[in-house]
């Protein structure tokens, strides 16, 4: 009698293994937490070093960009912010497109559990913080940093989870990327409308021109990169005009560009292929390329030339330019006793374990969708733990819910408290639950299901066929 090496309930049904450019983004996603964690510790040190004035200085040097008389201008820190971050939520709109179009997450049971879950993620850590701050803090300016608790860091999440989570946890990374798409598309969502400035008419006209050019291209089935390169340029200077924030133009444009290829271009490309082989001319070689180009979809070739930037480049640069806080006595007195410092750290952690927990349940027992095989309760509980780790957006927020300078500091500690408090339970958590049930066999994620013996190979049976 065959013995179930997974312990708990039947399997529902099996997750498919991942393709190789949700692996590809999951991995680059993951190695670039190293990096953002070093570039953070670096701010950190900087800053409060001997040498902590020049931290500053550094991200107020202008940059410059003219074009005729006309002059663009803005200081480092924004550059780093506003454009470079822009090509980072860009490749997050476009894993967003691709895995919702064509992936593993257009499946609807395998986002229905996580993407409910995602809501609680975003709405109870939103009132734990209100009612610290509310009923506990002053109000005022304080109540504008609501929208720091609701972002979980995807880079971070899935590189505690390649470090210290359980044996094989591909299930557990895919249940947490269709967590953090939808976590991203609200936070993103919230920025865009709750965080911009007074809206400009003539701009936001220019934005919806260019959007429409965007769907044109998609409906005719234009598959060359340089026109969507082009008009993202443009909707980030008329977003900028426009008052809302100019990375909404990269979520946008990287929702917009197409993530289905055209069942046509195979046929092209093997007509391409049989004429560079008759006539291997430099023209032919160019058809060729162009052909092999044409059969995989804009957004995939988008995407494997700027993730590895955004990864190793974008983020690092961001956690440099955004985490330096001076942990000075007065900072850290007033950040034990401060309500904002609380509120974050408190609805980092409680909000987001308690919220994605009790929601993602609520969608199973009402049986709106299923976890993914071998992936148990206590595998969820550590998961949502996790999510509480909301560095890179939480940053991004912190400076445009506040002025102040002393509450931007007070909610930057509580976001490294809480991140890291998260980071360190969801990790024990994932790791206790691994270990007690693991979600593959010893053979590995791969190993083919274990099937029920065929009648007639048990003892006795007659054979089915003479011999």
């Amino acid at each position: 009698m065959a013995v179930s090496l997974r312990p708990g309930p039947p399997l529902r049904f099996i997750t498919p293994s991942m393709t190789p450019a949700l692996r590809r983004y999951i991995d680059n996603e993951a190695s670039s937490a190293a990096v953002l964690l070093v570039a953070s510790l670096v701010a950190l040190l900087w800053v409060n070093s001997p040498w902590g004035e020049s931290y500053h200085h550094l991200w107020e040097l202008p940059v410059r960009m003219s074009l005729g008389d006309g002059v663009f201008e803005l200081d480092l820190h924004h550059f780093v912010n506003d454009a470079a971050m822009a090509v980072f939520f860009m490749v997050v709109g476009l894993e967003v497109a691709r895995e919702t179009t064509a992936g593993e997450l257009s499946d609807r049971r395998v986002m229905s559990v996580p993407a409910i879950g995602a809501v609680g993620g975003l709405t109870v850590p939103i009132v734990i913080y209100l009612i610290i701050n509310g009923v506990f803090g002053d109000g005022g300016e304080a109540m504008q940093g609501w929208g720091i608790v609701m972002s979980t860091d995807t880079a971070f999440v899935l590189g505690v989870l390649a470090l210290f989570g359980p044996r094989c946890p591909d299930r557990l990374r895919m249940f947490l990327l269709a967590l953090a798409v939808v976590d991203d598309i609200g936070a993103i969502t919230v920025m865009a409308i709750f965080y911009s400035e007074e809206i400009r008419i003539g701009p936001l006209l220019v934005m919806i021109a260019i959007v429409g050019l965007f769907v044109a291209l998609r409906w005719v089935g234009y598959w060359k990169l340089t026109p969507y390169v082009f008009l993202t340029v443009a909707l980030w200077f008329a977003a900028y005009a426009c008052g809302v924030h100019p990375t909404l133009a990269g979520v946008l444009a990287g929702l917009l560009i197409p993530a289905s290829t055209p069942q046509s271009r195979g046929r092209e490309l093997v007509i391409f292929g049989r004429a560079l082989i008759e006539n291997p001319s430099a023209d032919g070689v160019r058809l060729a390329n162009l052909a092999a180009n044409s059969t995989v979809s804009a957004n995939e070739r988008l995407q494997s030339w700027l993730h590895p930037w955004s990864a190793f480049a974008i983020i690092p640069a961001f956690g440099l330019a955004n985490a330096g806080v001076e942990l000075s006595a007065e900072t850290l007195n007033a950040a034990l006793t401060s309500t904002v410092t609380i509120g974050v750290a408190v609805s980092l952690l409680v909000g987001n374990g308690v919220g994605i927990t009790l929601f993602a349940i609520a969608a199973l027992r009402s049986g709106v969708g299923v976890l993914p095989g071998g992936v148990r309760y206590s595998h969820l509980f550590g998961a949502a733990l996790l999510a509480g780790i909301g560095f890179t957006i939480s940053l991004f927020i912190t400076d445009l819910a506040f002025t102040d300078q002393l509450l931007r500091d007070e909610a930057k500690i509580g976001i490294l408290v809480g991140s890291l408090v998260s980071a360190v339970v969801g990790a024990w958590v994932l790791r206790v639950m691994g270990e007690r049930m693991p979600l593959c066999s010893p053979a590995g994620d791969t190993a083919p299901p274990q099937l029920p013996p065929l009648p007639w190979t048990a003892p006795g049976f007659p054979a089915p066929f003479p011999r």
